[in-house]
């Protein structure tokens, strides 16, 4: 999606990545990085006893491998401006596939050569399940003329 410059984007343009199926190892790799040793997350027994009834992956190692998901090309590219209005709605699972959506909603001429570009992203299961949603900012270079 941001693999190309501000002028070119559209609202309404509409995009969508590859998928990526949660792996154990990746729990367990985001566990060792991050800390997070949460037992929803690490301890099959305690997540038995959860509603979810399995462990679950941690919303934010989702919401990392969503921002690997989107295509970003680092020429143009020139920072994450946040993401408002974020929500972690269902749960990823062990063995879940996910892809992201995209969706141009607003373009903000910065006026010193970059702008920034809106989105509604959307993180999304093999289920059509929407399981994090968020308003995205992207900064973008203009291009040279």
């Amino acid at each position: 999606m941001y693999d190309k410059y501000f002028e070119h984007f559209e609202i309404g343009e509409k995009w969508e990545s590859r998928g990526r199926t949660i792996t154990e190892t990746d729990l367990v790799m985001f566990s060792a990085l991050t800390g997070d040793y949460y037992p929803l997350h690490t301890d099959i027994e305690y997540a038995k006893n959860t509603v979810f009834k399995q462990r679950i992956a941690h919303g934010m190692l989702v919401l990392s491998f969503a921002t690997g998901l989107t295509k970003m090309d680092p020429d143009i590219i020139v920072a994450n401006y946040g993401i408002d209005k974020l929500r972690f709605i269902q749960p990823v699972f062990i063995h879940d596939t996910i892809h992201v959506e995209l969706e141009v909603l607003d373009l903000q001429d910065k006026g010193n050569g970059t702008g920034v570009v809106t989105v509604k992203q959307s993180t999304v299961k093999q289920t059509g399940e929407v399981c994090i949603v968020g308003i995205a900012k992207g900064l973008v270079k203009k291009e040279k003329i």
